[in-house]
């Protein structure tokens, strides 16, 4: 029964699972990862890594299509689906790989099957095989929602999975949900050609970002020949033969019918916690998610959960930094610090880009805080114009009483690598005078931030 018994059990092997039994394995804890279907999860296999091969395929097709602005000349331009979706499944497969070799390399123990607690301390691996731990953590991440009457059936109707491995371009595209998986399913098949028409149940696009980046994308997505219904939702789908109708209610209820060849339902995801054992335990849920602490401890004692099956943000980043969190304060380590959501950056790789970390500039008012807002347009920036990315903003909202950054919010090229310098800045509690005496490179898209910060406070050089 030794190779049965061990300090940790990770039941999920997506990035907050494999994360955690990694540092467990680094701090010297006999771990095991039990993983139902693959290893590096949805995020790795059908959602960030495949998802961006896609899109860069689109973007290099982009460019090329706008080659004579840079005085280049291509004839006869074509892209191929179906190697397009080799490429995004090649480099998914790569990395998957890659996560056994690192797993087998710290000596984590890997079973393949589905996990269940079965009492204190005991997983079953697919109700067979039982394996012992002090610790255990559920990382089991989260699943596509399905809305009523929106049932994908792989052929009309898809979600995510069959959006990553299209048997066909489609000319006429709906989208259901903006959010950042929406999105980005959109811009990749606008840029490839296809009419898409997005349909979104709030006021704006993108709804968890600042409103006027929010303004932006819209703009920019229009300019670029994409339609998006507002305020709307789509109440029904009629299912042709080569087509669906789709049913879309505005908010005055009125119903307006549109034919697309293909649909693609984003509208949300569901945490994975049935079947786990949970209702023999104290693990709570709320709204169908697993509460934790800030060191992510359930109140069953030796139980803990990381990553989408505890809730928002359903990033993938935020799942791996849990699982450290979780891990290190398991084994006893020193200046542990609980989960800071503030500090969470999220991402969207759609053309153009957008990146956001921290409080909205309507948010912060919400809160009681009056603020200082700084902004700088791409069209000042010199890296930006010679890339011929001119269309893009850079937001910055700090406290006006303390100087401290409350958010920051990006649209344009390259946005989703620049963010990280504000999220480090306010992890670090940094204020705008240590922003503004830090010198930044020329020339570079990362100019725009200090610019930025600088016309927070009537300073800014170059506008």
């Amino acid at each position: 029964m030794s190779d049965k018994n061990f300090d940790v059990i990770v039941i999920g092997g997506g990035p907050g699972g494999y994360v955690a039994a990694i540092r467990a394995a680094q701090l010297k804890m006999k771990v095991a990862v039990v993983e139902a279907n693959h290893l590096g999860g949805i995020c790795l296999n059908w959602g960030c890594i495949p998802t961006k091969a896609l899109l860069r395929c689109s973007e290099v097709y982009h460019l090329a299509h706008n080659a004579e602005s840079f005085g280049l000349k291509i004839k006869g331009l074509e892209f191929d689906l179906q190697k397009i979706v080799e490429r995004s499944r090649g480099v998914a497969k790569q990395l998957s790989g890659g996560i056994g070799h690192l797993l087998k390399k710290n000596k984590v123990t890997v079973f393949d099957g589905f996990g269940k607690l079965e009492g204190k301390g005991v997983v079953s691996v697919n109700g067979k095989d039982k394996l012992s731990a002090k610790h255990i953590i559920i990382a089991t991440g989260a699943r596509a929602r399905v809305l009523p009457g929106l049932e994908p059936d792989g052929k009309f109707v898809w979600t995510y999975k069959e959006a990553l491995v299209p048997d066909t371009m489609p000319k006429k595209l709906l989208v259901i949900g903006s959010g950042a998986i929406g999105i980005e399913f959109a811009s990749f098949f606008k840029t490839l050609g296809a009419e898409v028409t997005v349909v979104e149940m709030m006021e704006r696009i993108v709804p968890v970002e600042d409103a006027e980046i929010s303004g932006m994308l819209e703009k920019a997505l229009t300019k670029q020949g994409m339609k998006t219904i507002k305020n709307a939702k789509v109440s029904k789908l009629d299912k042709g033969k080569d087509e669906v109708t789709a049913h879309i209610e505005g908010k005055d209820g009125k119903i307006e019918k549109l034919k697309f060849d293909r649909v693609i339902s984003a509208v949300g995801i569901v945490a994975n916690t049935e079947d786990l054992g949970l209702e023999k335990t104290k693990v709570k849920l709320d709204r169908g998610h697993i509460v934790t602490d800030g060191y992510l401890k359930t109140d069953e004692p030796g139980v803990y959960a990381i990553g989408d099956v505890t809730g928002a943000p359903w990033l993938a980043h935020k799942a791996s930094h849990e699982g450290v969190i979780c891990v290190e304060k398991i084994a006893g380590e020193k200046d542990v610090h609980p989960m800071d959501k503030s500090n969470i950056p999220g991402c969207t790789y759609c053309h153009p880009q957008v990146a956001s970390v921290g409080l909205t500039e309507a948010v912060a008012k919400e809160q009681g805080y009056k603020v200082k807002v700084g902004r700088f347009p791409f069209m000042g920036n010199g890296k930006a114009i010679a890339l011929g990315e001119p269309e893009g903003l850079v937001k910055t909202i700090f406290d006006e009483k303390t100087g401290e950054l409350l958010g920051a919010h990006m649209i344009g090229a390259e946005v989703t690598e620049m963010i990280q310098g504000y999220v480090i800045g306010k992890s670090a509690e940094l204020t705008e005078a240590e922003f503004m005496h830090t010198v930044f490179p020329h020339p570079t898209l990362s100019e725009m931030m200090h610019e930025s910060v600088l016309n927070a406070y009537g300073k800014a050089l170059h506008f």
